[in-house]
C-alpha cells in the first residue's frame, strides 16, 4: 500500500512539474484538424497534377457531374473497386460526366502509372502526395467517394468500396445528370 502512495505522489509530483492538469497551459500546441465537406454545400475547390503533370482544377469541370475518388495502390478495397470505376466511366459521355481519382500515394506517378495501365484505367489520375486535399475534405479513410453534381454541390459521400458497376450506381449518376 505504501509503496501505491509512493507512485502516487511521484505522478502527482511530475504532473505539477510539467504543468499536467493546471488550468492554464498557455505553450500547448493546437490540435490539427481536419476539414469536411458537407452534403448540399459547394465542392471545396483544389488543383491537383495529373500523371502527365497536367494541373487540373475541380471548378474546370462545372457543368459536370463529378465521382472525385480518394484512393491508394496499397489499398486492397480500392484495387477492386477501380475496374468497375472504369465501367461507369466508359458508359456516360465526357461532356457529362467525369472521374477524378486522387492517389494519396507518397511515390505520385511512380506507383501510379504502372497501376493505370496494368488496370487500363482511361480516367484522370491526380496526386495528393501530401495529403492535403484529402484533408480539406474530411477523407478519414481510402476509398472515399464525393459526388458532385453539375452545379459544384457535393451531393453523396461514400465511404470504401463500391461496385461502381452495379444498375444502382450507375442510376445514381443518371440522377444527378438530370440537374
Amino acid at each position: 500500500m505504501m509503496r501505491f502512495a509512493i507512485i502516487g505522489a511521484a505522478v502527482g509530483l511530475t504532473g505539477a512539474l510539467l504543468g499536467i492538469g493546471s488550468a492554464a497551459a498557455p505553450d500547448t500546441l493546437p490540435v490539427v484538424t481536419r476539414n469536411a465537406v458537407t452534403l448540399g454545400e459547394p465542392a471545396p475547390n483544389f488543383q491537383l497534377p495529373d500523371s502527365k503533370d497536367h494541373l487540373m482544377t475541380l471548378s474546370d469541370l462545372h457543368g459536370k457531374v463529378v465521382l472525385l475518388n480518394f484512393w491508394a495502390t496499397w489499398c486492397g478495397p480500392c484495387r477492386v473497386e477501380m475496374p468497375a470505376m472504369e465501367q461507369l466511366y466508359r458508359m456516360f459521355s465526357r461532356k457529362d460526366f467525369e472521374i477524378l481519382a486522387v492517389s494519396i500515394d507518397a511515390q505520385g506517378v511512380a506507383v501510379t502509372r504502372p497501376f493505370q495501365r496494368e488496370y487500363h484505367l482511361t480516367f484522370p489520375i491526380l496526386h495528393d502526395p501530401d495529403y492535403r486535399v484529402g484533408l480539406m475534405y474530411g477523407a478519414r479513410s481510402v476509398p472515399m467517394t464525393f459526388l458532385v453534381d453539375r452545379q459544384g454541390v457535393v451531393r453523396h459521400q461514400i465511404f470504401g468500396a463500391r461496385d461502381w458497376g452495379a444498375s444502382d450506381a450507375q442510376q445514381l449518376v443518371q440522377m444527378l445528370m438530370k440537374y
